[in-house]
C-alpha cells in the first residue's frame, strides 16, 4: 500500500512538475486594430515585449499609454485560459490544487474593461496639437535683506598737521617709509 502510494505521488510530482514547465512557457500577445501597437505578456503577466510601429508616434501620449495598458491587460485576460489548457493537458482539472491554481489566475487577471468607444466628431474641425514649451524658471535665491543704514557720523576734527620737518626720522607719518 505504501509503495502504491509512493508511485502515485511521484506519478504527480511528475505531471506537476509538466504542468509547471508548460505554464511558464505561457505567453499571450495582444494588438491595437491597426497594427501600430504590440504587446506580449508572459505568465506572471510581466511585459516581455512592447513594439511601437510609427504610425504610434502621431498619438497623444496619454491616449498611447491608456492603448498600452488595456492591451497588457488583454494579453493578461488570456493567461488564465492558457493555464487552465496546460493544467489539463497534465494533471487534469479536477484536481484541487491545480483548481487552486486556476482561482489565483483568474483573480489576478481578470477580464479587461470594455473598450471605451471614441467620441464621434459632429462637425468638420480637426483636433488641434499645441506643442507645449517648457517655461519653468528655477526660483531665484533670495538675498539676504542689507544691514540698516547708519546715519553719517559728523566729521571729526583732525588734528593739526606738522610740517614735514617737524616729523622724527621714526615718525613716518601718513607717508612712505621707503625713500
Amino acid at each position: 500500500m505504501v509503495r502504491e502510494w509512493q508511485e502515485k505521488a511521484a506519478e504527480k510530482a511528475e505531471k506537476f512538475g509538466r504542468m509547471q514547465q508548460q505554464i511558464q512557457q505561457i505567453s499571450a500577445t495582444e494588438s491595437s486594430k491597426d497594427g501600430a501597437i504590440q504587446v506580449t505578456v508572459g505568465s506572471g503577466g510581466m511585459l516581455e515585449a512592447l513594439q511601437l510601429s510609427e504610425a504610434a508616434s502621431s498619438r497623444p501620449m496619454a491616449k498611447l499609454g491608456a492603448e498600452i495598458m488595456r492591451m497588457v491587460q488583454a494579453a493578461q485576460a488570456k493567461i488564465p485560459e492558457m493555464m487552465q489548457q496546460a493544467v489539463a493537458d497534465t494533471v487534469g482539472l479536477q484536481d484541487t490544487a491545480a483548481q487552486h491554481v486556476l482561482g489565483q489566475a483568474r483573480k489576478y487577471f481578470p477580464e479587461p474593461p470594455e473598450d471605451e468607444p471614441e467620441p464621434e466628431r459632429t462637425s468638420n474641425l480637426r483636433e488641434m496639437q499645441v506643442p507645449m514649451e517648457d517655461d519653468y524658471e528655477e526660483p531665484q535665491r533670495r538675498q539676504p535683506p542689507a544691514p540698516p543704514q547708519r546715519p553719517a557720523a559728523p566729521p571729526r576734527e583732525q588734528p593739526p598737521r606738522r610740517p614735514a620737518d617737524d616729523f622724527d626720522d621714526d615718525d613716518f607719518g601718513s607717508g612712505s617709509f621707503l625713500r
